[in-house]
């Protein structure tokens, strides 16, 4: 009876062992013909399409003012409907006082330089006016003697004469002199004066800035902060500057977008004015449509991956006033639509370094066919080449596969020389293309 009993859980064992194995060799499918719609699945994040930043005070990127980094000491909550001219934010206040009291000073110690180089100059204009007049007297004196001197012998003449163009040529030099030093302290007033106005300049824009570090809404909105250059929101002790100015943005609501990354892999899939079926996560019933506006022209970087992305906007259709920028959004993007196309599952397409192919089953034989492929979605690829329609696949890999016949090998040969005709063409431009710049070099 053990015996027995052995044997009979044996069979059992062997019967279902074979009947698992027997189903997973006849998994097949048939090959179809018929429409295939080429979709994209993806995630994105609504933002508004168009918005009006709140930035940094005009003021604060003029090269007077000089203060290149400032703190946010206070920020409303992000969400906030504001009004126009409502509070949204408080700038340091700290460092531009040190700043202004800093200017304030150089500008008292130009203005003491003025006064002083005026004293200066009057000074040195009196003392060159008296040489002036002292000259001119010596003239008149000169002249008396010549004039006297007529009945004098000849060489005291001639000495009078001398004496009178000596003291004509000094008048002269220091007439020359005054009008050289006059022409020297104005020049040396103006830089000072130039100087001056410049340090004037800066107080006033400082002025303008202290009086403005209140920020205010420029219309009416709903407060969004912005991000640095990390990525970081703004926040309360974030530092901004000239070159970064944006505190928040007040979104305009009507005009929505979903921003998305796309893989490199599907990219050249995407194009612009595709359609694009939407859901909201936060609203699982709402169906939206939109069209893709924008494909990026440069890809970047996943965070800790290899892979590549680009950014791709999606206008949606109309406004939805439930609508929030920052919500998740589920994207569909419609890629491509063919009608009577051979299509099969994904899984029935097996792949080498060099070929691709699929099992065909014929009553009971098997045999394995090279084939040229179309477009796929996540679930079925289009075949062009290589089957017809109603022919039955295997869609596991068969056993003993050194004894499967291949075939379709015309269809392989043609791949080869389509890619041989498309690297000769790309040669051929480029040869074409150096040649035509060393032409015009």
């Amino acid at each position: 009876m053990i015996i027995s009993g052995i044997a009979v859980a044996l069979l059992i064992i062997v019967y279902f062992s074979s009947g698992r194995k027997t189903g997973e060799e006849e998994i097949t499918c048939k090959v179809v013909k018929g429409p295939v719609e080429v979709k994209i699945h993806t995630s994105g994040q609504l933002e508004s399409e168009n918005s009006e930043n709140i930035v940094l005070p005009a003021v604060l990127s003029s090269q007077n003012v000089r203060v290149y980094e400032i703190k946010i000491t206070d920020l409303i909550e992000e969400g906030t409907v504001v009004d126009s001219g409502q509070y949204i934010a408080t700038l340091d206040h700290k460092v531009i006082e040190e700043v202004l009291t800093a200017a304030r000073l150089e500008l008292e110690t130009a203005g003491s330089v003025i006064e002083d180089a005026k004293l200066d100059s009057n000074l040195s204009l009196s003392n060159y006016r008296d040489l002036i007049v002292n000259s001119r007297a010596d003239v008149e004196e000169r002249k008396i003697v010549l004039a006297e001197s007529v009945y004098e012998s000849p060489s005291v003449i001639k000495k009078a004469e001398m004496d009178l163009s000596k003291a004509e040529r000094k008048l002269d030099q220091d007439i020359k002199g005054l009008e050289m030093r006059q022409r020297q302290l104005g020049s040396q007033m103006e830089r000072r004066n130039i100087d001056f106005r410049l340090k004037q300049t800066r107080v006033d824009d400082l002025l303008k800035l202290y009086d403005a570090l209140i920020i205010k809404a420029p219309k009416p909105g709903m407060v969004i902060y912005a991000k640095d250059r990390f990525g970081i929101k703004i926040q309360v002790g974030s530092v901004l500057s000239p070159w970064s100015p944006i505190i928040a943005t007040l979104p305009d609501m009507t005009k929505m977008i979903s921003e998305t990354y796309i893989n490199e892999i599907d990219i050249a899939k995407i194009k612009v004015k595709q359609k694009v079926t939407l859901s909201i996560d936060a609203f699982p019933d709402k169906e939206l449509h939109g069209e893709v506006i924008s494909v990026a022209n440069i890809g970047q970087p996943m965070p800790k991956s290899d892979s590549k992305v680009f950014e791709v906007n999606v206008r949606i259709s109309g406004s939805d006033p439930d609508l929030k920028p920052a919500m998740t959004t589920g994207n569909v993007i419609q890629t491509g639509t063919y009608f009577d196309k051979l299509y099969v599952p994904s899984e029935a397409v097996f792949e080498t370094d060099s070929t691709k192919f699929v099992y065909v089953k014929n009553n009971d034989e098997v045999h394995r066919q090279i084939v040229d492929l179309g477009d796929e979605n996540e679930d079925f690829i289009i075949i062009n080449k290589g089957v017809k329609e109603g022919d039955i696949l295997v869609l596991n890999e068969p056993e003993k596969l050194d004894d499967i016949k291949t075939v379709g090998w015309e269809i392989y040969e043609e791949q080869l020389r389509k890619q041989k005709e498309m690297k000769q063409n790309a040669e051929t431009g480029n040869t074409s293309a150096k040649d035509s710049i060393k032409t015009s070099i």
